[in-house]
């Protein structure tokens, strides 16, 4: 991959946020510092980012893209209340074990639970009655 001044400002902006970015936030993030960066510009180096490994797509049914930093295999919570994408550890050899068997050559896995967040569940749940 060839060096370009606004790939590596994206992968900054992916890097700092450590949020799951969406592309329109990278772009807006990025904009402060390279004021004539297009969003078009952020979609393709993105792109270049995940075919290069260096960023990976977290994709959730009906929310736009996210991208993450960390490469390493691990799964993702995408909380129905708050939006928010958080990392989730998840054992590789567990993974391994419900594939075994399967027909094919698996070479990568996505998991991404859909729920509530560790905050927002706490949030949601009723407070304590009062004591008589």
């Amino acid at each position: 991959m060839r060096y370009s001044k606004q790939r590596e400002l994206v992968m900054q902006q992916v890097e700092t946020l450590r949020d799951h970015p969406t592309a329109e936030e990278i772009y807006q993030h990025a904009l402060k510092e390279c004021p004539g960066l297009s969003l078009g510009t952020v979609y393709r180096n993105l792109n270049s980012l995940v075919e290069a490994g260096r960023v990976r797509r977290v994709s959730i049914p009906g929310q736009p893209d996210r991208f993450d930093h960390t490469l390493p295999w691990h799964g993702h919570l995408y909380c129905t209340c708050c939006g928010q994408v958080e990392d989730l550890d998840l054992d590789p050899g567990l993974v391994r074990q419900l594939l075994s068997g399967q027909p094919g050559r698996i070479t990568d896995c996505v998991v991404t639970w859909i729920g509530l967040c560790e905050r927002c569940s706490r949030q949601s749940e009723p407070a304590p009655a009062a004591a008589p």
